[in-house]
């Protein structure tokens, strides 16, 4: 390669070095404007261990924010329980919540590992909901405990290797 083929080559790429550094700048941006949206709601929402919750008691509205084939692996009960995927929660919660049990009720999100429960439960609590707890650390939590899902094949625990 001619010394004019190396620098025309440099030239052709620097879009494509610059482009990876903007989005490593990106990621560093949002990671630390996700960790202060967090932040912000564990400020603002009770989380609960697993150890807290009572799944007999049907005054409790759970909340799973989870994507519909996350919710076919696991769920933590059928009664009084809702499937709002987090990206549809603001549009669907007042039909699927507020119009059906009102703004009073006991409601404990949760979701896989935690966050998209507690930010749906700051944004219900935004939203007018009274009463909004979260799941700490989400259904990973809810595993490590020793607590159980449902499944459409039965129940689900966590083994562990010692």
């Amino acid at each position: 390669m001619t010394e004019e083929e190396r620098k025309n080559n440099i030239k052709d790429n620097a879009h494509l070095d610059l482009e990876e550094l903007a989005q490593r700048r990106a990621e560093v941006y949002l990671s630390e404007q996700f960790k202060k949206l967090i932040a912000n709601a564990e400020a603002e929402i009770d989380q609960l261990e697993p150890e807290q919750i009572d799944l007999e008691d049907m005054n409790i509205l759970l909340v799973d924010v989870r994507e519909p084939d996350e919710y076919a692996s696991g769920y933590l009960r059928k009664e009084m329980h809702l499937t709002i995927p987090r990206g549809r929660l603001e549009f669907v919660a007042i039909k699927k919540i507020f119009e059906q049990y009102g703004h009073d009720i006991p409601i404990i999100t949760y979701c896989f590992k935690g966050p998209r429960g507690l930010l749906a439960a700051e944004q219900l609590k935004k939203m007018g909901f009274t009463n909004v707890r979260n799941i700490k650390d989400g259904l990973i939590n809810w595993l490590a405990c020793g607590r159980t899902l449902k499944s459409y094949f039965g129940e689900i625990t966590l083994v562990k290797n010692d």
